[in-house]
């Protein structure tokens, strides 16, 4: 059986057209998803975190009390509010508490919010249960008003008994492992009161409103935009976030525009800018510059990328005859392109980016295997598998769910940045949670910064609001406007009186002459069953697009620039390429399954077995960005600059968590590290330096200079404390 892995694939599409695609119409399980075996992935399955345990200790997997508590977190978030900024900081907070638990009982290493160490005989026993009690505190203070309570509750007690640790032992004053880890969960929840999240009040925004009244989606058009470069709510009837959990209200308030306030764990001054924006102070961090704005600066390009998602919309069809090869024979190995490059590589037409693929597997030294698929329903796959995690542990838990993968791998060494030696299961995942951790909330906070100052649109805003103007190609054509959408042929079309005509292609139309028609996925309206229906892709008017997604969810509930998804992703490959010293997947491949007509949700399908796969982490980022123009929630100005983010944030944070491992957040020039200064910190470094390693980065800019060098040199005069 293939071991397979959580991530996702759409770059380059090599694209050869077959007569008819393979279809099949068997009935999904009532399982559903949950259908997917246990050994492709846990976080594809909904059983408890004691029943993968089990199966994880069948397939001989050592599975550290770290791990446990990760999975038992992962569960809580898959079962809480689609929140990836809350579920950011979860994650890290959880990490720091695993990580000082963990280093109270090193002399050397430096903790991050939790300052204490204790000596103790069975140092192993100490750690085990010091993590244990930090966990079992902070996650029931985190999700005590959480709607996964009553199923996450009684898992973290279970994982207690099994473990043979009290619930009832609550002492914060004993010189015990277990009085130390509740001391930990109490620092940590101190400091998230107080870290500018607003935690207390649940998250809710202080200042941010929004400019325009709410979409309809339900109803056609867009008729009461007023700026069509600003965020815009949804309004529905009926509201399901991407964790299954009902919104009475019919739409809950943008998330999280204020986050840049929350205190990170690696961005630094040089990171920041301050900016003005309707009398308050925006903190943006990593700035990427202004979006494109429809009639003003970037006006075609607002347009060409708008279209680009409707142009994609149209892929959405598996019996349209388009076959694709999505193994990395033809996929990834793409080099980050600027925004300079954003019309040379989207296939703006057909799908997919610039990337040549990979010649051979470096592990096993053989050409990769084609694997020839419909585009349509690899389009599919992707804006579904990607939303927000396989089962919505939204993208900063998805990548938890990847790592925990690699490590799982029978391939997988744990060496620290694959070199030295092997070190043990519950150091090598502390480590690895922490600089994961660190640097998903980093990743939050910024690109939530960017979105929350900018509060730019989203496609299904921008595409109906400027088809609700007309088109903007022919100024003596019918419905001109020169806010409205390009003309393409084939995808973008004027309705007229001869289009409507009988047997012509805009028939079914007729009566809506003067309107902007599309081709594209005709939207949930014709899927009544999702076990059997799919809604296919054809001419529809594009007053009522909807993005490919369920009807209860239509789009993200905030701004759209920059996408958070390119910039998780990007982040998060940054930092497994390196945590493995590798930038490949252990064997050389990650994959997952999506069985025929059982994977997709919201409408049948996949029409055949499909197993994604990538050679890269860096691959699996890329995609994963481009299954969100597919999906119809981003355009491409959204992707690229939060690609670029996330790479400069991902070795931040890595860089910074290796400092608190070292001990060089206490004593800077300690690179031995021995807790003190001597000679072989001076070569160390100086090793470090030459090598390019960021670690010799002293004054964080993520440049090695000779500015670098003095600082260390100062900071070697003064010694260790």
């Amino acid at each position: 059986m293939k071991m397979t892995t959580t991530l996702t694939v759409c770059a380059g599409l090599a694209i050869a057209s077959v007569a008819n695609a393979q279809s099949a119409q068997t009935v999904k399980s009532d399982a559903g998803i949950d259908a997917i075996p246990t050994t492709r992935m846990a976080p594809l399955v909904h059983e408890s975190t004691k029943v993968r345990r089990d199966l994880a200790q069948e397939q001989g997997l050592n599975h550290s009390v770290a791990r446990m508590w990760n999975e038992a977190l992962l569960d809580s978030i898959r079962h809480d509010l689609a929140r990836p900024t809350v579920h950011a900081r979860n994650l890290y907070h959880t990490s720091a508490a695993m990580w000082d638990a963990w280093a109270a009982f090193d002399a050397q290493a430096d903790q991050v919010l939790h300052q204490e160490k204790m000596d103790v005989a069975d140092v192993e026993a100490a750690r085990n249960e010091a993590i244990s009690y930090a966990m079992y505190r902070l996650l029931r203070h985190r999700f005590q008003f959480s709607p996964a309570a009553p199923f996450a509750f009684p898992e973290y007690d279970a994982l207690m008994g099994d473990l043979g640790y009290d619930i009832n032992y609550t002492d914060q004053q004993a010189n015990t492992p277990a009085a130390l880890g509740n001391r930990v969960a109490q620092s940590i929840i101190d400091f998230g009161l107080a870290d500018g999240s607003n935690e207390s009040l649940n998250y809710a925004n202080l200042i941010y409103e929004p400019v325009n009244p709410p979409l309809l989606p339900a109803f056609p058009g867009n008729p009461d935009i007023l700026d069509a470069n600003r965020w815009q709510p949804l309004a529905l009837e009926f509201f399901v976030d991407q964790s299954g959990n009902p919104i009475p209200t019919g739409y809950p308030d943008a998330l999280s525009p204020e986050w840049g306030m929350v205190t990170p764990f690696s961005l630094n001054a040089l990171d920041l800018e301050v900016k003005q924006r309707e009398g308050f102070d925006w903190y943006v961090w990593h700035n990427p510059g202004e979006p494109p704005y429809l009639g003003g600066d970037g006006d075609a390009r607002y347009k060409w990328g708008n279209e680009m998602v409707v142009l994609w919309s149209a892929h959405l069809d598996p019996s349209d005859g388009v076959m694709i090869d999505i193994s990395p024979a033809s996929f990834g190995n793409s080099p980050l392109p600027t925004v300079a490059d954003e019309q040379d590589y989207y296939n703006w037409m057909e799908g997919g980016d610039w990337s040549p693929g990979h010649d051979i597997n470096p592990v096993t030294g053989l050409p990769y295997e084609p694997q020839i698929v419909p585009r349509g329903d690899y389009g599919r796959i992707l804006a579904e598998f990607w939303a927000d995690g396989p089962d919505s542990e939204t993208p900063p838990g998805h990548w938890f769910s990847i790592v925990n993968y690699v490590i799982d791998h029978p391939e997988h060494e744990n060496r620290f940045m694959g070199s030295g030696p092997i070190i043990d299961q519950l150091e090598f995942d502390v480590k690895t949670y922490l600089a994961l951790g660190g640097g998903m909330h980093d990743i939050a906070i910024a690109s939530w910064s960017v979105k929350g100052y900018y509060d730019y649109v989203r496609p299904v805003s921008a595409i109906r609001h400027m088809c609700d103007l007309g088109q903007c190609t022919d100024p003596d054509g019918p419905s001109y406007h020169p806010g409205g959408i390009n003309l393409v042929p084939d995808y973008i079309e004027v309705v007229t009186a001869e289009s409507t005509m009988p047997g012509e292609r805009h028939a079914h139309l007729a009566g809506s002459e003067g309107k902007i028609a599309i081709m594209s996925w005709k939207g949930p309206d014709y899927i009544d069953d999702p076990d059997t229906d799919v809604a296919g892709v054809d001419w529809i008017l594009a007053e009522n697009w909807w993005p490919y997604q369920r009807p209860s969810f239509v789009s993200p509930p905030f701004p759209g620039y920059v996408s958070g998804h390119s910039t998780y992703s990007r982040g998060a490959a940054e930092i497994l390429t390196l945590l493995t010293g590798s930038q490949f997947f252990p064997g050389g491949m990650g994959e997952f399954e999506a069985p025929m007509n059982e994977f997709l949700v919201f409408e049948d399908g996949p029409s055949m077995d499909i197993t994604l796969q990538w050679a890269t982490y860096q691959d699996a980022s890329d995609q994963t960005s481009m299954s969100r123009i597919w999906g119809g929630i981003h355009p491409p100005a959204d992707d690229i600059p939060g690609r670029h983010m996330g790479k400069a944030i991902g070795p931040e944070a890595f860089t910074e968590a290796r400092r608190y491992y070292m001990g060089l957040k206490s004593c800077p020039s300690d690179f031995k590290p021995d807790g003190q200064t001597n000679f072989y910190d001076v070569s160390n470094y100086i090793v470090s330096y030459l090598a390019d390693d960021l670690i010799a980065d002293m004054n964080g800019d993520l440049e090695l200079d000779m500015t670098d060098v003095l600082d260390f040199l100062n900071a070697y005069s003064n010694g260790c404390p």
